[in-house]
């Protein structure tokens, strides 16, 4: 009789007692919409990133569209980003009637290409949305320069790149805002969230307005200061997130491993090249992504040996409701071979192994 091996998902984080603890303990003490344990976790983040204000939200998408509404970017503006990238990126300027300007990446990484962003810039240009996409560093010292020289603003889209480092400083915590995700395929994991980290303090008192409908305080007959709209986290969340943090370090460690263990086994592969991560400069890998040239062949081989990956989202431009017709020759290797293979700081050793001795055989 055939043996059916274990299932291996493509991303594995693990939830344990002390995280079960802690959120019990948060509804036994009818602490369930955003108070104190949300005020503390975002303490607790802002002091972990060594930066002054931290605004937790709904989500990375979220995070995005609150500070883009803090900074004033509405109908008619536009907003650059990478042709490779989430689609929040984008989403989040469009839904506030602003058009998203794409530009193209990294022929090795699939990062903003910094030189390409002057050539988009016009009159109505607000903003620039750089992404650390899996931990990736993007050249931040241009994207500084292009927006001191057209007084533009940077947003940091470091939804993948949470204690990733960048010339010794964590990655969204220099520019105007960085925008994280605490989905559950992060770093930091409370299922669904994401923050805002800021260094300035009007920034920061804006979006706090904004995420609770321009109100001050919900409990007093507080006047209505602006516009704004319910955007609250949960001490639910915060209560999971406080837990995670302290998980953070042994993860960082288990990524790195498991990314060093495929780079070694990948180098012996020629079919399949491994996207570089730059650990070395304080780069986390989040994910182990790889391109193929038969991407849909190999999945189905290893789903058959119930082995879970993940293709890389489509390029931006292929979305018709943004409206693209700008060429993207760099993003189109990534968009059509781009793999992730099993991976996440909880994915065993022996789960690892056995993907590589299964691409050995395709091979």
């Amino acid at each position: 009789m055939k043996v059916i091996p274990e299932n291996i998902s493509w991303w594995r984080i693990d939830y344990s007692d002390a995280d079960i603890e802690k959120v019990t303990e948060a509804i036994r003490n009818e602490y369930i919409s955003m108070g104190k344990v949300t005020e503390e976790f975002e303490q607790r983040m802002a002091e972990a990133l060594g930066i002054p204000y931290v605004v937790a939200t709904t989500s990375g998408s979220v995070a995005l569209l609150l500070t883009l509404m803090a900074l004033g970017i509405k109908a008619g503006d536009e907003v650059i980003v990478p042709n490779r990238t989430w689609i929040a990126t984008a989403h989040a300027p469009m839904m506030l009637g602003a058009k998203p300007v794409l530009v193209d990446v990294l022929q090795e990484r699939p990062v903003m290409d910094t030189t390409k962003i002057r050539e988009k810039i016009n009159s109505r240009t607000r903003a620039i949305i750089p992404v650390s996409l899996c931990g990736c560093a993007v050249n931040m010292e241009e994207v500084w320069q292009v927006a001191r020289d057209h007084d533009l603003f940077v947003v940091e889209d470091a939804a993948q790149g949470l204690f990733s480092k960048y010339q010794g400083e964590y990655m969204g915590t220099r520019s105007d805002a960085g925008c994280f995700s605490m989905a559950i395929s992060k770093l930091v994991s409370t299922g669904q969230g994401g923050f805002v980290a800021t260094k300035k303090k009007e920034l920061y008192e804006l979006m706090r307005l904004i995420r609770t409908h321009g109100v001050e305080n919900v409990t007093t007959a507080s006047p209505f200061l602006r516009m704004g709209f319910n955007f609250r986290y949960t001490d639910l969340h915060a209560s999971l997130g406080l837990v995670q943090l302290g998980k953070v370090e042994e993860r960082i460690n288990n990524l790195k491993k498991i990314y060093s263990k495929y780079r070694e086994a990948l180098n012996e592969i020629e079919w399949l090249k491994l996207v570089p991560i730059h650990v070395e400069k304080g780069e986390i890998p989040l994910y182990v992504e790889v391109l193929v040239k038969e991407r849909e062949n190999l999945m189905q081989f290893l789903i058959s040996r119930n082995i879970e990956t993940r293709p890389i989202y489509p390029d931006l431009d292929t979305a018709k409701h943004l409206n693209s017709r700008d060429d993207f020759p760099n993003t189109r290797v990534f968009g059509k071979e781009g793999l992730v293979l099993p991976c996440g700081p909880d994915q065993s050793m022996e789960n690892v192994k056995r993907v590589l001795m299964e691409l050995e055989q395709y091979g």
